[in-house]
């Protein structure tokens, strides 16, 4: 990876965290995801406009195919994230999600796009595995009603994320979508999709307004950027390289999960997370 693209995705870790420490202390649900989505194609428009007008990029009818794609998979992705963060554990569910994702994606861009990691790479990627296990603990433990809902959502998660990165990465790689246009693009579908079940349910929106409007104005601006960062790195560099290195987000999501929500399990969860750390730099390394 090049130096450019190892700072976007360190950048972009950053936000993810913070964005999804916002989201966990959100009410979460539908009209949440639909309240910021709102806010996000409002908040980004002109920027978008402006890169239209001054690039004159062009979205023909395969482009706008991978645009709406993309709005589908990252509403199930936002979905079946915002019910773990309701029945799970922050510093549980955001490691594991983000850990799963990123090793599907490796194997898949192997299988699929001929990427052929180094043997540094691939031991990264049993260290990620080593951390997912250090997070859960004692396997037994899954069994219980207080974790398996978490840990659950978490796989689902993952597997979501391993399906838009693949999505987005050919879109914005071999398609040449500009990224701000593609992230703009698949908010904007996903919030219409949304629309019929907000409208629905317009009580639960107002509530949603009312209690929790600036977490989604934070979520609205920092998921677009996070993501923005990414798909810039994805534009220029192999998927089993950069899809393993978010993962560095897990030891700023497990701090803030442990030390500000007070999850507990600080010491196991914080060496779990760092061995996943230490995986993802060898992964990118090799």
């Amino acid at each position: 990876m090049t130096a450019p693209a190892i700072a976007f995705v360190l950048l972009s870790a950053v936000f993810h965290a913070l964005w999804n420490f916002i989201a966990k202390r959100a009410q979460g649900g539908v009209s949440f995801l639909w309240l910021f989505g709102v806010m996000e194609a409002i908040l980004y428009f002109p920027f978008v406009w402006y890169t239209v007008s001054a690039d004159h990029h062009d979205i023909d009818g395969a482009a706008l195919v991978f645009i709406i794609g993309s709005g589908i998979l990252h509403m199930l992705y936002f979905l079946l994230l915002s019910k773990g963060y309701q029945v799970g554990d922050l510093s549980i569910v955001y490691p594991l999600a983000r850990a799963i994702g990123p090793l599907i994606s490796t194997i898949a861009a192997i299988l699929i796009f001929g990427e052929r990691p180094s043997v540094l790479a691939m031991v990264g990627a049993l260290l990620i595995c080593g951390g997912v296990f250090g997070l859960t603990g004692d396997p037994r433990r899954l069994r219980e009603r207080n974790a398996l809902p978490g840990v659950t959502f978490a796989a689902l998660t993952g597997l979501a994320i391993a399906g838009y990165t693949l999505w987005d990465a050919y879109a914005v790689g071999e398609l040449q979508i500009a990224p701000l246009i593609f992230q703009w693009g698949l908010g904007l579908s996903r919030m219409v999709m949304l629309t019929p079940f907000a409208l629905k349910d317009w009580g639960s929106v107002q509530s949603a307004w009312h209690q929790d409007k600036w977490k989604a104005a934070f979520v609205a601006v920092f998921s677009s950027l996070s993501y923005i960062l990414i798909l810039v790195a994805l534009s220029v560099s192999p998927v089993s390289y950069v899809a393993p290195m978010r993962v560095i987000s897990t030891l700023i999501g497990v701090a803030l999960g442990t030390g500000l929500l007070k999850e507990g399990d600080v010491s196991r969860r914080l060496s779990a997370a760092a061995v996943m750390v230490v995986g993802v730099i060898a992964l990118s390394l090799g």
